[in-house]
């Protein structure tokens, strides 16, 4: 069986509110749908002042899903942790990690939008150092103990069941994230596949004394949608995909690495790139079968605004004829 994956963001162009209040609530039920069928997880981001309402807030909704599903994880991926106050977050993470039975994990980011941080307040230059005092107060939070940070003294209860090396990875593609996750013993989830980047982050482990645990994407990441035909799919639904890569394409930077980076500028280059597709059920099974053990879908119902009925296909037919063809 692949590995299953839903992805949510809330993209919305036009940010209408009662579009918006039914695409969260879709995303709600549609977790419930992945948990009854044991996929692994659902994946949440975090953006901030987009034009399209890109996700702000994924801690509230995943203390949503966690609440009405049993088993399925949900990956904060990633939380911008500078743009946050750390106690808060320790806080937070430690109840939903307590309420959900341990099926919470965040990766931790560093952003690359200086727009959001003008809008937290946030030193865009001294990022770095913030990142690095945050990730601590995280970690020293969790020990139950008076701690210092900034200058004041503050201790955070309750504490967590999961140890912070069991919820938080580092994000991001350099190698000051490798250090920084080294050094504090987490581990390293990387936003593309860095080979590189895992070889630097073992070496430092080792100076440290610490061990290292890596989770790689692999070398191509696809989001996926189903449907019966998939070409009468993309002539209705390419525009809200193509909107969802264009806005994520204008953030990038020659320094970011991001494996659902796309270069398409029309959504006929978009289709023939890759990492968004369309598949008819038939096609999913095939893809999943020639994969084998290392068969990945992530599902994106509702990627781009994409109308809540057509994402309900995408999830209907995944677990009704995807899934059934391959426990056959």
């Amino acid at each position: 069986m692949p590995i299953s994956i839903m992805r949510f963001n809330f993209v919305l162009p036009g940010r209408a509110p009662a579009t918006l209040a039914q695409m969260y609530q879709a995303g709600v039920e549609m977790a419930e749908v992945a948990d009854r069928h044991h996929f692994m997880a659902v994946t949440l981001e975090e953006h901030h002042g987009v034009d399209n309402a890109w996700s702000p807030a994924p801690l509230t909704f995943a203390g949503m899903v966690l609440g009405r599903t049993k088993q399925l994880r949900v990956m904060i991926q990633a939380l911008l942790l500078p743009l946050n106050d750390p106690i808060r977050v320790a806080e937070a993470v430690a109840v939903l990690d307590l309420a959900s039975g341990g099926r919470i994990n965040v990766v931790a980011g560093l952003g690359y939008r200086p727009d959001e941080y003008a809008m937290a307040g946030a030193d865009w230059k001294g990022r770095g150092a913030l990142m690095d005092s945050s990730l601590e107060a995280l970690v020293n939070a969790w020990s139950g103990e008076e701690f210092t940070f900034q200058d004041r003294t503050v201790r955070v209860t309750p504490t967590p069941k999961t140890p912070a090396a069991g919820i938080v990875f580092v994000g991001g593609s350099g190698k000051p994230a490798a250090r920084r996750a080294a050094r504090l013993g987490l581990g390293l989830l990387p936003a593309a596949n860095l080979p590189e980047l895992q070889a630097y982050y073992e070496e430092q482990c080792k100076e440290h004394g610490t061990t290292p645990f890596m989770i790689m994407p692999p070398e191509k990441t696809t989001l996926t949608l189903i449907a019966e035909d998939p070409d009468k799919a993309w002539a209705e639904l390419g525009d809200h995909l193509l909107h969802e890569a264009l806005t994520y394409q204008s953030w990038q930077t020659g320094d970011i690495h991001s494996a659902v980076a796309s270069h398409a500028s029309n959504v006929e280059e978009l289709r023939a790139e890759g990492i968004y597709r369309i598949l008819a059920p038939q096609q999913a099974v095939e893809i999943c079968k020639a994969e084998g053990d290392f068969a990945t879908m992530v599902l994106h119902p509702l990627c781009g605004g994409v109308p809540i009925e057509a994402g309900w296909d995408t999830v209907n037919l995944y677990t009704e004829k995807v899934l059934p063809a391959l426990a056959g």
